[in-house]
């Protein structure tokens, strides 16, 4: 056991100081799990202004892909800054043209990729809604519950993950219609296919108050992220698929989270083989600088007309160096890295599952991981608290998690983390889950 993780993590003096300062000047708006006061990180490792080391499971919510300050990037960010921080998106800059040129390469949507850039997730979908109304002339869409796609005002209307993130900004954008993300461990429909239920019940809607013809666009997580890490059952995405291709509706697939080898492929919807009209990406597209792209085929894109859509700080020249660099250290090594340790991770999980009753299931492709608690592993009743309770106990044994889902945690480390952080990491969990466990009894 490495001797960080003998005594507690608790915030010290100058950690307790920055929160009262930010206390007083900060939106309160902003969910604060525990006191953890960001110093300095390398790698998958970081450490608060007081001096304490942490391992880093949460990657600033999946977005440090390649690491803390990886050097790699840092040195592409550092020769871009010496040439220009700025331009707009009325010119052109060899950065912008060339990031989408190694995106159309890597062959993301049904078609030669063409890409629009934004700043964020949120921004991303939102493009990619406004895009879908655009060149279809329809204005519905299909969400689903427990998808986050983003707070602004479109990109909220799909959401459907926790009720807090819509309370008091309803009326949001119109035309948005949910339906069940299917769950295989918390089924909703009778029958084993949930999958093919949910599209059933797709079909159901269209018939009696969703006209088809209507539907604008599907968008949907190929696997959930704060929703609880779902991964959908065999055959869901190709339903999708072929239930826009008959109605003519296109098929957005929101990888803000999941995409950019974090299954441990560089797209998620490469496991199932179901390519998208239209892809989203952002979070560790720039390894921690801010930067989304809403991608879709040339035949879908060139039906937007100049100035129908466009933002200023889109395609930054800092932000793309930094997301070339980081989409070729993810094709050379991390993507394969993600999905090596991902298995680890899930063979560590399973055994703790037989020790620890409350867990009621493990999930997740590549480092793209959940765990959902539960009171009891007959009903299935979630246990938020005790979610919350293990989130706490693993930052004061030196280990950063997120909850997510009703009651869960998510574990998202860095791509590139290795082995011996894996396991040192994992045992700070496993001393949270006891330090749980003795408290429940």
């Amino acid at each position: 056991m490495n001797d960080t993780h003998t005594q507690k993590h608790l915030p010290g003096p100058k950690a307790r100081a920055l929160i009262e300062r930010d206390r007083a000047v900060v939106s309160p708006s902003y969910v604060r799990d525990y006191p953890f006061v960001m110093d300095h990180g390398r790698g998958a490792e970081v450490w608060d202004v007081d001096g304490n080391r942490f391992v880093d499971f949460a990657a600033g919510i999946a977005v440090c892909s390649t690491g803390h300050c990886h050097p790699a990037v840092v040195k592409a960010i550092q020769e871009a800054a010496t040439r220009f921080l700025h331009i707009s998106s009325d010119y052109w800059h060899e950065g912008q043209v060339r990031l989408a040129e190694t995106i159309r390469e890597l062959d993301p949507v049904s078609g030669p990729a063409v890409s629009f850039f934004a700043n964020s997730g949120a921004e991303a979908v939102e493009a990619a809604l406004k895009l879908a109304r655009y060149a279809t002339g329809r204005s519905r869409f299909i969400g689903f519950v427990g998808g986050f796609h983003g707070r602004t005002m479109g990109a909220l209307a799909v959401t459907a993950s926790k009720y807090t993130q819509q309370s008091r900004y309803f009326p949001t954008m119109p035309g948005v219609t949910h339906v069940p993300y299917p769950n295989p461990y918390r089924p909703l429909f009778a029958g084993d296919d949930q999958g093919r239920a949910v599209i059933a019940y797709i079909e159901q809607l269209m018939e009696r108050n969703v006209p088809a013809d209507e539907v604008a666009a599907i968008l949907v997580e190929p696997i959930q992220g704060e929703g609880g890490y779902v991964v959908p059952p065999e055959g869901f995405l190709a339903g999708l698929r072929k239930l826009c291709d008959r109605h003519g509706i296109l098929l957005i697939f929101d990888e803000v989270q999941a995409g950019v080898g974090r299954t441990g492929k560089m797209f998620a919807w490469q496991h199932w083989g179901v390519r998208p009209d239209v892809l989203t990406l952002a979070k560790g597209l720039g390894s921690g600088l801010p930067i989304g792209l809403a991608i879709a085929p040339t035949h879908i894109m060139q039906k937007w007309a100049p100035g129908s859509h466009a933002n200023t700080f889109g395609g930054n020249p800092i932000c793309c160096a930094a997301a070339l660099a980081t989409l070729d250290l993810v094709k050379n090594g991390y993507a394969d890295n993600a999905h090596r340790m991902g298995t680890r991770i899930l063979e560590r999980l399973a055994k703790l599952a037989k020790e620890f009753e409350f867990i009621g299931e493990v999930r997740g492709r590549g480092l793209m991981i959940g765990v959902e608690f539960v009171s009891d592993r007959v009903t299935k009743s979630p246990a938020k608290a005790l979610a919350s309770k293990i989130v706490q106990r693993a930052y004061h044994n030196g280990l950063l998690l997120l909850e997510c889902g009703a009651s869960g945690i998510r574990l998202i480390p860095p791509l590139m983390i290795e082995t011996a952080l894996v396991d040192e990491g994992l045992e700070c969990l496993e001393r949270a889950l006891r330090e749980a466990q003795a408290e429940l009894r």
